[in-house]
């Protein structure tokens, strides 16, 4: 720990300090900004361009005294550009610089109100639901009524092309596997774990989604079906502002929220903060009827289940931008998450005969409560090296990660046979701690104009420790089963480097990248003494070649070989029960998948796009229900298919009937294969084409008035063992704001016809079962905030930090 802490520490600051040492050599062309008043202007944009053509040569910014300079201007005639909102463009006279001579300082340049009312430019700033930026489909949040009060969690369900299964886990056009990223950083957290932040998580803390399909080698290796990155809301100048959010909803059950976030700039440092808390009660039931067969003898178990659940989350993220001056930065994140919940769920369990004959009956009481903290922390430096854009960033990470899980399980078994009745008392406890330690440095170096290399490089270093203690009642007290309890430690170290070259020309954006990653593991059954140790080294390359026709046409073709590794936790072998015939369990000898994508577009006009696509993926990593014909039970597990094969076609489709009509429509049509030789000892070969449909309608009814009304619409779906009956919801919105959009009040109501639940059937061979589930999904919500303080408070940095793989892999 040491070493690692002091080698990080004098890599971190012998680089910061080379970094700020870097200089260009050359004529220099530099000046000074202000307006009328002859106050200095900052952050005002300085173009050079040159005189004969106007051809762009470089960019600046004006620091805090309006100062700004151009470094290394070869021979040549220029002029110099200044914007900024609310001031008129000015256009210096043209600038002759002589190799040789002496550097130009233009002195003091004055720029003057614009005549325009900003208030009448802002008025047609608004930004539309859905819009496509180069390789990302965005989603912006923050204009949309329906989204108010909802859950993060809720807010992906509704984004074109995205889908929860019935565990909440996600997929992306018909695939699962997605890295889900917050402001470019992992989260750290597991998939239900993951799941459970994103469902506290709320969305006025959202600004937008980008979803990306197909990652360039910069980008881990991780998530076999894109990215889904969560940009949460950034403010905008000097000074200080905030927002304060409360919130209550009901869908049977009360739901609370509230929340504030901060924001502090000054000249040299930057202080930034929020804090949200929610509080919930929500019920969930589950029925399975299945038939079981066991050496021929055939009986039907009939599975009918209820519970209520209790949870409550606090999170909060802290930071701080130190300025060196206006080309380094440094600074510190930290990000906290705490999660607790309590459920008592009642399940009974019927066993009778085909004919209907009930032969015996399990009814179960279980109790359970959890607790689940995550608390990481970042430093990390970015510097402008010179005025050509050479770029270095470095970020050290440590997150640490503890759950505690504890359940009683009160089972009573009846036998009609001979009328008697056995109690059975059994609970367990499985603490679990997690370490990740990450360091990266990325550098970005132009080429030339229109050429760039991105190269960098990370580490990784993984300690998960998992104690799982199941504990029997018997006699006068609680005795530990040593055939159900387990000790399991996992160690990992990740080695990455990658080289990405980006060309751009007036028509053609290309780019090339590789990375390699070097990847040692040791899992540990302590209890057992099996160890399982692997080492291997991987190639993961990427392309994207981009062609405009002209302005309303453009056509492109990507490709990325990508890797998922298992969760930490899916490797865990512990079982956890729902009662004696249905149980889940994890799998220590899961490898990792490979995942080749092929992605062909076209665009018009910038927002109209269709897109074919192609996946094939190896040793898959699926979820899968199967049976255990010895103990007469159903057991959910992970195991690794040989192929999944998808094709997709997807359509988006925004379009405006009138000034105070927009609509946006996302259509996927995607076919999922999946092939398996043996499958606990069958042949799996599945495959379903399907349909999701997704379509929001948005209105405005005056300048502080507005509604929204969304569906979204799936068919009937095969997933590894899973066959997905179809399904569909509806969303309505409202919003209205007062005090000059100081305060805002919405109100929401999701899953309006109450439609939101999982119907499922096995496309296991040889296994007969149905499982409907329902939660309360439909809510009704009132949420209001109010802004505080300077409106126009410039935001921190967004950047991505070295753990961005390591956060999809943790317990969610």
């Amino acid at each position: 720990m040491n070493i690692f802490t002091n080698t990080i520490l004098t890599s971190t600051f012998t680089l910061i300090l080379s970094a700020g040492y870097c200089f260009s050599k050359g004529n220099d062309v530099g000046g000074k900004v202000a307006d009328f008043q002859n106050k200095a202007l900052d952050y005002v944009t300085v173009s050079l361009i040159r005189s004969k053509d106007s051809t762009l040569v470089k960019t600046e910014i004006t620091d805090d005294k309006g100062g700004f300079t151009f470094k290394d201007i070869p021979q040549g005639t220029y002029r110099v550009v200044l914007t900024q909102v609310g001031l008129k463009k000015y256009y210096s006279q043209p600038i002759t610089v002589i190799a040789g001579k002496e550097d130009i300082d233009l002195g003091t340049m004055v720029m003057e109100p614009d005549n325009k009312k900003l208030d009448e430019v802002m008025i047609t700033a608004q930004k539309p639901l859905v819009e496509r930026k180069g390789d990302k489909l965005i989603v912006n949040v923050s204009v949309s009524s329906v989204s108010a009060g909802s859950s993060a969690l809720e807010v992906l369900q509704k984004a074109p092309g995205v889908s929860l299964d019935k565990d909440d886990n996600i997929s992306l056009r018909g695939k699962q596997g997605v890295l889900v990223l917050i402001d470019g950083k992992p989260t750290y957290l597991s998939s239900a774990d993951l799941t459970s932040m994103l469902r506290n998580m709320q969305s006025n803390e959202i600004e937008s989604l980008e979803i990306i399909t197909n990652p360039s080698a910069r980008y881990e290796a991780e998530g076999k079906s894109g990215i889904i990155n969560i940009r949460l809301k950034k403010s905008k100048n000097f000074g200080t502002n905030g927002t304060v959010t409360a919130g209550a909803g009901y869908s049977g059950y009360r739901k609370t929220n509230g929340g504030i976030s901060i924001n502090n700039r000054s000249e040299h440092l930057n202080f930034f903060g929020n804090y949200n808390y929610s509080n919930n009660r929500g019920e969930q039931s589950t029925d399975i009827d299945r038939i079981n067969d066991n050496m021929g003898l055939r009986s039907r178990f009939a599975q009918t289940g209820s519970g209520v659940r209790h949870w409550s989350n606090h999170n909060f993220k802290a930071g701080a931008d130190l300025f060196i001056n206006k080309n380094h930065t440094v600074g510190v994140i930290v990000n906290g998450y705490f999660n607790r919940w309590n459920e008592n769920y009642g399940n009974s369990t019927m066993i009778s005969s085909l004919s209907g004959v009930v032969d015996s009956a399990v009814k179960a009481t279980n109790t359970g409560n959890s607790s689940y903290r995550n608390v990481s922390y970042n430093l990390n430096y970015k510097g402008i090296l010179d005025s050509n854009g050479r770029e270095l960033s470095i970020d050290a990470d440590y997150s640490n990660n503890h759950s505690d899980d504890r359940m009683q399980y009160d089972n009573l078994y009846l036998y009609n046979t001979n009328k008697n009745e056995v109690q059975e008392l059994l609970k367990n406890y499985s603490p679990s701690y997690i370490d990740i330690y990450a360091f990266k440095v990325d550098y970005t170096h132009p080429l030339s104009k229109s050429l760039k290399m991105e190269a960098g490089y990370k580490s990784s270093w993984v300690e998960a420790d998992n104690d799982f203690r199941f504990n029997r009642f018997e006699g006068n007290g609680w005795n530990n089963d040593p055939r159900r309890s387990n000790h399991f430690l996992y160690t990992e170290n990740i080695n990455a480097a990658y080289v990405n070259l980006r060309k751009e020309t007036r028509k053609w954006n290309l780019q090339a990248g590789v990375r390699a990653e070097q990847t040692n593991s040791k899992g540990d059954l302590v209890t057992t003494g099996e160890v399982s140790r692997r080492h291997y080294l991987d190639f993961f390359p990427s392309a994207a070649v981009n062609f405009a026709a002209n302005e309303n046409n453009s056509v492109g073709l990507t490709y990325s070989r990508r890797i998922t590794r298992p969760e930490y936790e899916a490797l865990n072998p512990f079982e956890y029960f729902l009662d004696r015939y249905t149980f889940n369990k994890g799998n220590p000898f899961l490898k990792p998948e490979y995942t080749n994508t092929f992605d062909l577009s076209y665009t018009f006009q910038k927002k109209y796009t269709v897109s074919a696509g192609y996946t094939r993926t190896t040793d898959g990593i699926t979820q899968v229900l199967l049976p255990d014909p010895e103990k007469s039970a159903l057991y959910q597990t992970n195991a690794n298919l040989s192929e999944q094969l998808t094709y997709s076609l997807n359509l988006s489709v925004p379009f405006a009937f009138a000034k105070w009509w927009n609509s946006n429509t996302n259509i996927n049509l995607f076919k999922n294969q999946f092939k398996s030789p043996d499958l606990n000892g069958q042949v799996l070969d599945n495959e379903q084409t399907a349909v999701q449909i997704y379509n929001s309608q948005n209105f405005v009814a005056g300048k502080a008035l507005s509604f929204e009304l969304s569906g979204n619409y799936q068919s009937k779906v095969v997933y590894g063992t899973f066959s997905l009956r179809p399904r569909y919801t509806v969303d309505f919105g409202m919003s209205k704001s007062f005090s000059n959009k100081r305060v805002n009040l919405k109100l929401t109501v999701n899953d309006l016809f109450k439609t939101r639940y999982s119907k499922i059937s096995s496309a296991y061979p040889g296994l007969d079962y149905k499982l409907f589930q329902r939660g309360d999904s439909r809510t009704a919500r009132l949420t209001l905030s109010y802004k505080f303080g300077n409106n126009e408070v410039k935001a921190g940095r967004s950047h991505r930090t070295a753990l961005e793989e390591e956060a999809g892999r943790l317990k969610k």
